[in-house]
Parts: C-alpha cells; sequence; structure tokens
C-alpha cells in the first residue's frame, strides 16, 4: 500500500533534506511545487494527504480544491498566509512552528540593543569614513541600572529578559495574558503598557500581530515613551508606526530605534528611516541561523507526519474553529 502524499507548496531552504528525512519515517511521497500560483499548488497538492507551505497563499480557493487534506503545516511562527477558517470548514488542522528561533531572535534583539546603547554602528561608519573622535558618541550611558520594557512576554521576551539581566539592567514587562507568576518567577516587574512606556530606557516590541496589536506602537505611544529611548522590533513589521518613529527620532523623542521587521519589506527608497545613523536596520534575519533552519523544517514535517499518522499535532492553531 503506497505511503501517503505530501505536497510542498514553497520553501526558502538550500534543500528539503530535513523534510524529507522526517516525513520518510512514514513512508511519505514528497511533491514540490513548480511555483506558488493557485494552478501550480493544486497540481501537487490535490490529492494530498498533506500540505507543507511557507510563503505561498492558500486561501479558500485552494483550499476547496483539496479533495484529501488532512493538516496544512506552515514552516514558520506566523500563519497569516493561510485561510485557517476555511481548513477549519473542511475539517483540515494548520499547524505552525513556534519554537524553532527563540535563542536566535532573542540574542537578535539584544544585539540591536547593545549595538544602539554604544552607538558601535553609528561610530564604525564614521571609523571607516576617515573620522577618529570618541566625543561624537556622547552621550552614553551605562547598561547596568538602565530599564528595559518587553512588550509581550512569551518564550522569545523571556529569553531577553534573561540576557538583559546579565547586563545589569532592570527588566519590566507588558502582557495582558500571562499570570502575575510568570513575571515574578523571572524577577520582571509587570506593568500596564502606559506605565512601560513612561519608565523604559529601552523598549523591545514581542508581541503578535492582530488587529488590536497591529500599530500598538504608534505616535500616541511614542509621546508616552521616555525622552531618548531605544525602540528595538524583532516582532512583526505592522506592530510600529514607521512614519511616527522618524517623526520621533526627528524630535529626539527617541535617541535611536532597531528594526528587523518593517511593515513593508523590502521597504521603498522613501522610507524615511533609511540613511539616518540612529536607525539600524536589519533584514527581517533574527529567525535565521543554520541550526534554526534545520530544526524549522523538521518540526514541520513532523507537524505533519503526526496527524497522518493519527495523532494529535503539537502546534495546531485553528482546533477551536473546528
Amino acid at each position: 500500500m503506497p505511503g501517503p502524499l505530501v505536497a510542498v507548496t514553497d520553501h526558502v531552504f538550500p534543500d528539503l533534506e530535513p523534510t524529507m528525512r522526517v516525513l520518510s519515517g512514514i513512508g511519505a511521497e514528497v511533491r514540490l511545487a513548480d511555483s506558488k500560483t493557485p494552478e501550480a499548488i493544486l497540481d501537487v497538492a490535490r490529492q494530498a494527504d498533506g500540505v507543507i507551505v511557507c510563503y505561498a497563499e492558500v486561501d479558500a480557493g485552494i483550499i476547496e480544491g483539496l479533495e484529501r487534506c488532512r493538516v496544512i503545516a506552515r514552516t514558520g511562527i506566523g500563519y497569516d498566509n493561510v485561510d485557517i477558517a476555511a481548513a477549519a470548514a473542511k475539517g483540515i488542522v494548520v499547524t505552525n512552528v513556534p519554537e524553532y528561533c527563540e535563542d536566535e531572535v532573542s540574542d537578535h534583539a539584544m544585539a540591536l540593543l547593545l549595538a544602539l546603547a554604544r552607538k558601535v554602528a553609528s561610530m564604525n561608519a564614521l571609523v571607516h569614513q576617515g573620522t577618529w573622535d570618541a566625543g561624537l558618541a556622547k552621550p552614553l550611558y551605562r547598561l547596568r541600572g538602565r530599564v528595559l520594557g518587553l512588550v509581550g512576554f512569551g518564550k522569545i521576551p523571556r529569553l531577553v529578559a534573561a540576557k538583559a539581566q546579565a547586563f545589569g539592567i532592570e527588566v519590566r514587562a507588558y502582557d495582558p495574558f500571562v499570570p502575575a507568576e510568570a513575571f515574578a518567577a523571572l524577577g520582571v516587574a509587570q506593568v500596564t503598557f502606559d506605565e512601560l512606556l513612561a519608565t523604559s530606557d529601552y523598549l523591545s516590541v514581542h508581541a503578535p500581530l492582530t488587529e488590536e496589536t497591529r500599530n500598538m506602537v504608534d505616535a500616541a505611544a511614542l509621546a508616552k515613551l521616555k525622552d531618548g529611548a531605544i525602540l528595538v522590533n524583532t516582532a512583526r513589521g505592522p506592530l510600529v508606526d514607521v512614519e511616527a518613529v522618524a517623526d520621533a527620532l526627528d524630535s529626539g523623542r527617541l535617541a535611536a530605534v532597531g528594526l528587523d521587521v518593517l511593515p513593508d519589506e523590502p521597504p521603498s527608497s522613501s522610507l524615511r528611516l533609511l540613511g539616518r545613523p540612529n536607525a539600524l536596520l536589519t533584514p527581517h534575519i533574527a529567525f535565521y541561523s543554520e541550526e534554526s533552519m534545520v530544526d524549522l523544517q523538521a518540526k514541520a514535517a513532523e507537524q505533519v507526519a503526526l496527524v497522518l499518522s493519527g495523532g494529535q499535532p503539537q502546534y495546531p492553531v485553528n482546533l477551536g474553529m473546528m
């Protein structure tokens, strides 16, 4: 009897070896779509028992065309490119991989913060331009005793908290969905969003993107921020209003900003943050390491293998709709 068929809509990896290795355990045949068009996806997925998707849009139309599918696995944390309600209506479980790059993202958040707090990038640029003048770094402040505010207190910001505390930074966090004991266990003060803005020297954003959190760091929020603060975002670009950030940099309300994610990626040449020595921008790489890419593929494939073997996935995102 042939094994299950798993369709891969698209991927960004050097190869699919980790996916193939996991799915070989259930004797699955794996087929890769030629492109991300609906027609190409359905060519390989129409009769598939499972689908693995990276960036392709798996909308209601594609889901309607899936005749045997039982699971759609997203290789990533977010899953907004999959119509989870349409999948639930057809009895298809959708999964993601929320646990694969916690070390990488928390490290990157700290790297942006440290580089900005110590003005590493801007001073490096000046030296390369022929300017050797330590006085241009003024003012610089000691890390120990400064306050880091975390917007969100899931697994990644909890790692950021521990890493910041190792530098002697006091950590506070806002997350209305996390119990008080979780904050206390890590020595992190639980505060309201307004309190966080008013008291943080550094603000690092780690919230999920929802309609409620979109543009949560906007002009109104930045107006409440402590003067001269540093803002870091390694979560989702639309959480931060970049026009308001540019205004805050102009006014001095913000001393610097470090963004790994932007509302529009790649940004247009009109982005007002480009070319500023106090704006450190990286091209959505916080998630990346050679190790995390293997973990991501393997864990997405594991969700498919679990469902097709009659088990329950570790990371379902739409069971409550079914």
